[in-house]
């Protein structure tokens, strides 16, 4: 038995969760928040019940100390020495990581190459490790890349149709992201449906704040929604997905924003809440259509519009689907957008969904479809942590 601890580094927060491996018995999980303000959050979970306090937490090493005070105080584990991994979610893996590796300093200095790809991400993920590696000087580490599932890519999916030169010199390309959620509920989904992964096609649909699609054939991605950044594809809570880039020169003269203007108008001003005025929860935006409010109905339909245009045309390119997965926050909480994307998919694609069951699951691994769907639903929970935690055990023990 092994005890490995799953880290998702932010900028400003740090969420963990810690197993007991091979098993994959959670034995506690947590979240620092608001990390370098005097009123930092931390929660952890001992024995089913939250305990939370509120202190200054100056940095991420010290948000990694207090964490690992907390195992001990409350007894989940007798010695920091227990903790023999460390599994890191890593944003941006770029062209040179295609799959977890154990982290090493050569690793380090290729990762911190790509900051310039994801500069709010990676150097984060980067100050969670060195955390991590201060406080727990002989624990084994791993990077787990959020980028890696998609790089079985083929070229004409990744490919954009710009001059050459830019994807050699500057990697512009399509990278795609959440690469280690739709890894686990693809499979997830296979073992579900009692069938080799190798032998099927499914598309999984992680739609939460940040929102992305991916066409799975025999257990790899062949494409996904999200690009070069996590800014395109499918209208998210504050990002706009896919637009006409005409749109941001044209934006840019009209108003005299700058660049770095336009680009947070695109990611923290746009999507739900860029449509609707109102929020960027799509729980918000439910309560608004119940209400009646215009803008709210437009945005959902806007938003259902967006999910099976690209579900549609992953259809397509896999040659047909066997499931078609929804998980992510709205994904698997949100029964009436499932309802509303099922209801524009069964006209095209025969998708029947069970609406009982639908209504009434949230959260939980539940088949949503009928027996006589052309193409079986399902809701199945993300588990990033798990995966993380999975690639570091076999990574140690290969």
């Amino acid at each position: 038995m092994a005890k490995i601890i799953s880290v998702n580094a932010g900028s400003s927060s740090l969420k963990f969760q810690l197993f007991e491996m091979p098993s994959e018995e959670v034995l506690t999980s947590g979240i620092v928040e608001k990390i370098g303000f005097e009123d930092a959050m931390f929660t952890i979970k001992v024995n089913g019940e939250k305990i939370k306090k509120t202190l200054p937490i100056p940095d991420h090493t010290k948000a990694v100390a207090l964490l690992l005070e907390a195992l001990v105080e409350y007894k989940i584990v007798e010695s920091l020495d227990e903790i023999v991994g460390a599994g890191h979610r890593a944003v941006h893996g770029g062209e040179i990581f295609k799959e977890s590796v154990p982290v090493t300093d050569e690793v380090v200095e290729q990762f911190a190459s790509l900051n310039d790809l994801a500069p709010l991400h990676n150097p984060a993920g980067l100050i969670g490790y060195n955390a991590f590696k201060e406080n727990l000087p002989n624990c084994k580490h791993v990077f787990v890349f959020d980028t890696a599932f998609h790089q079985t890519m083929p070229k004409e999916s990744y490919i954009y149709p710009l001059p050459m030169e830019y994807y050699e010199n500057y990697k512009v390309r399509r990278y795609g992201f959440h690469g280690t959620s739709h890894k686990y509920v693809s499979l997830r989904c296979a073992e579900l449906m009692n069938k080799n992964i190798e032998d099927t096609k499914i598309i999984t649909c992680h739609l939460g704040n940040g929102a992305s699609i991916t066409a799975v054939d025999g257990g790899k991605s062949v494409n996904t929604s999200m690009g070069f950044t996590p800014l395109a594809g499918v209208m998210m809570g504050t990002r706009c997905g896919d637009i006409d880039p005409a749109i941001v020169t044209y934006l840019m003269k009209k108003t005299g924003m700058t660049p770095d203007e336009m680009d947070d108008v695109m990611n923290k001003k746009s999507g739900m809440l860029g449509v609707s005025g109102i929020s960027s929860d799509a729980r918000d935006i439910e309560d608004a259509c119940k209400a009646g409010n215009p803008a709210a109905i437009l945005t959902t339909e806007v938003y259902v519009n967006r999910v099976i245009n690209v579900v549609g045309g992953y259809y397509a390119q896999l040659g047909g689907a066997d499931a078609i997965v929804f998980t992510g926050g709205i994904g698997e909480n949100d029964t009436n957008m499932r309802k509303l994307i099922c209801a524009r998919l069964e006209k095209a694609f025969g998708v029947k969904l069970n609406q009982e069951l639908n209504a009434t699951s949230r959260g939980k691994e539940v088949l949503l479809s009928t027996e006589d769907s052309n193409i079986q639903v399902w809701l199945i929970p993300t588990n990033e942590e798990l995966m993380i935690a999975r690639d570091t055990y076999r990574l140690m023990n290969a």
